[in-house]
């Protein structure tokens, strides 16, 4: 889990000013285990500080701008935030519930995905593969 300071390093380190603002949407994304909506996102910061909705929205998109996050679409055409790939954050294929509509991170050698043999046959430039998996999550197939 990363601290305040690390933050603001990741966000210099990419020629932003680590404004309380970001430093919050960051901080929050950082420390969730799965990915989270926008709305999410500002439920969470909005309990603990007032903050305008489209900030937040904007903030969001800064940062996926600059790579520090990444935007997921999940099944129920929204979409989900997480960190962006990373030395301590591999790319790694996702899970949506379509009963709960929660998304989870699954771990990055559950399924492969070899981008050069795909290479060889597709004549563009690929820029960035996102795998999701849709079904229904174990908690929804207890209800079941």
């Amino acid at each position: 889990m990363k601290n305040e300071l690390e933050y603001i390093d990741m966000l210099e380190k990419c020629g932003l000013g680590s404004t309380p603002n970001r430093l919050a949407v960051l901080a929050i994304v950082a420390k969730s285990s799965s990915p989270l909506t926008a709305q999410e996102v500002f439920e969470t910061l909005n309990r603990t500080k007032g903050i305008n909705r489209v900030t937040v929205y904007r903030i969001l998109e800064l940062l996926v701008d600059i790579k520090l996050l990444e935007r997921l679409s999940g099944g129920d055409r929204s979409f989900r935030y997480g960190m962006g790939v990373n030395a301590n954050n591999l790319e790694h294929p996702h899970f949506f519930c379509t009963k709960c509509g929660n998304m989870e991170c699954l771990n990055p050698g559950t399924l492969d995905f070899n981008i050069d043999d795909f290479q060889k046959t597709f004549t563009g430039k690929v820029e960035r593969v996102e795998i999701r998996i849709d079904g229904i999550c174990k908690n929804c197939l207890r209800k079941i």
